[in-house]
């Protein structure tokens, strides 16, 4: 999370550093129309950077990834670049569009100016001729943007309209891209700030027509079938085996993929509950029945369908050096676990690290919780069960009071994310480095 704030908030500071370097006449700003054409650019500039980044984000890039922590700490930023560039976005349109409509009620008094001085050069010329249209194009395409953000946001939206509006905003971009380089100030182009804006609009006109052409991370997407399915009814969970001839690069136990199994859906994130072993190529998703889309999957996913894996994603991998570790899967977030008892009963590491696996559900399922405890058995892993209606609620002191040594451990937690931050909360108030030891995966990807 600290390296997600600082990406968000060096890029606010740059371009409103650069910028103050290039117009620190805004102190000297005598009237209200004066002040008003500096901060006009200004939040159109904040508006644009922000959105940039996010609609760049958007390509699930490789190279941030292990910097921010994984694509789930990646598509956190991105949601908050949108919230920012929305906010910039606003005020943007405010300061333009609001003082007009203060002069048109009779508020303000708009100052005499003489005839517009003819350009020097034909580019900044033709600028100013396409002007007018640029400002209605902004105007009327910020407010689709900014109910598709607001769409986008909401968590009850369904994801199958979310992934379907979701994607307007790449046009919304392109033509909002179309007005910020014809209305930003034409000296700003030849400053450090103008050719980092330059850079950052067109890598991110380049995404929108990646994305407008579905061809996001189509590197990493590979065919195959689904070859297995098995239904847990107590806990409301489904199995899923998918077999994968060729063309998957193996995986760590912890991170995900998306799957897609019907194009009109898109693609869907899941944790992989499996470890990998190239000699049987073959990965399992345990989805939890939670939306619409989960609801649908019993009945719509069939053995032998063909399904398209794209991946892997994620640093939720539990690589660290501490002599033991805490595991706690909250429900549905018990997948990564699965994965990584699996993969330590296959490798059999000489030096293995103390760890506690504490599994924490509202549901219960005997033959899951069977499969469960022979995984942790198979990989020398203390498991805890802890049924919610029997057992009461996992917290901090009931984990301190299971592993005595948990000032040297590590914490790995996948679930609830209000339950992952009390539990941070608790461990930070009891001494523990939560930045350097609470690993928590975001899941959340809208």
């Amino acid at each position: 999370m600290q390296n997600i704030r600082l990406a968000l908030w060096g890029l606010l500071l740059l371009p409103s550093t650069l910028w103050l370097a290039i117009e620190p006449q805004i102190f000297s700003a005598d009237s209200y129309f004066a002040l008003r054409g500096f901060l006009v650019q200004y939040s159109g500039i904040i508006a644009m950077a922000a959105m940039s980044v996010a609609m760049i984000l958007a390509l699930r890039p490789r190279w941030p990834e292990k910097w921010l922590g994984g694509l789930d700490k990646m598509y956190r930023l991105h949601k908050w670049l949108g919230i920012t560039g929305l906010v910039a976005a606003i005020i943007h349109w405010l300061w333009a569009q609001g003082t007009k409509w203060a002069v048109g009620w009779g508020w303000l008094e708009r100052p005499q100016r003489g005839p517009r001085p003819i350009p020097d050069t034909l580019i900044e010329q033709t600028f100013n001729a396409w002007r007018g249209f640029a400002e209605g194009v902004g105007e009327w395409v910020f407010y689709a943007a900014a109910l598709l953000i607001v769409l986008a946001l909401l968590k009850r939206f369904p994801y199958r309209l979310f992934f379907k509006t979701h994607r307007l905003l790449a046009v919304a971009y392109l033509a909002l891209a179309f007005h910020a380089v014809v209305l930003t100030k034409f000296s700003y182009w030849t400053t450090p700030l103008g050719l980092i804006m330059a850079a950052l609009i067109a890598y991110g006109s380049w995404a929108a027509v990646i994305v407008l052409l579905r061809r996001v991370a189509v590197d990493r997407q590979v065919k195959g079938s689904i070859a297995a399915l098995h239904y847990f009814p107590d806990i409301r969970v489904l199995e899923a085996e998918i077999a994968i001839p060729q063309g998957w690069p193996g995986h760590k136990a912890g991170q995900f993929a998306f799957a897609t199994s019907d194009t009109a859906e898109g693609a869907h994130p899941y944790t992989i509950a499996s470890a990998w072993n190239p000699a049987a190529p073959r990965i399992r998703f345990v989805v939890k029945e939670l939306g619409d889309h989960t609801q649908r999957l019993r009945q719509t996913l069939k053995v032998g369908q063909e399904v398209k894996i794209e991946g892997p994603y994620g640093c939720f991998t539990f690589d660290d050096s501490c002599p033991r570790q805490i595991w706690v899967g909250g429900g549905i977030g018990i997948t990564p676990f699965i994965a990584r008892m699996q993969h330590l009963a296959a490798s059999r590491p000489d030096q293995r690290q103390e760890i506690d696996l504490f599994h924490t559900t509202a549901d219960y399922d005997a033959e899951a919780i069977a499969r469960l405890s022979q995984d942790a058995e198979a990989a020398g892993i203390r498991l805890h069960v802890l049924v919610d209606g029997r057992d009461g609620r996992l917290n901090g002191d009931r984990i301190r009071q299971l592993v005595p040594g948990w000032r040297e451990a590590s914490i790995w937690f996948c679930g609830p994310a209000g339950f992952g931050q009390a539990l941070r909360q608790d461990f930070a108030d009891h001494g523990l480095a939560v930045k350097r030891r609470f690993h928590q995966e975001l899941f959340a990807m809208r």
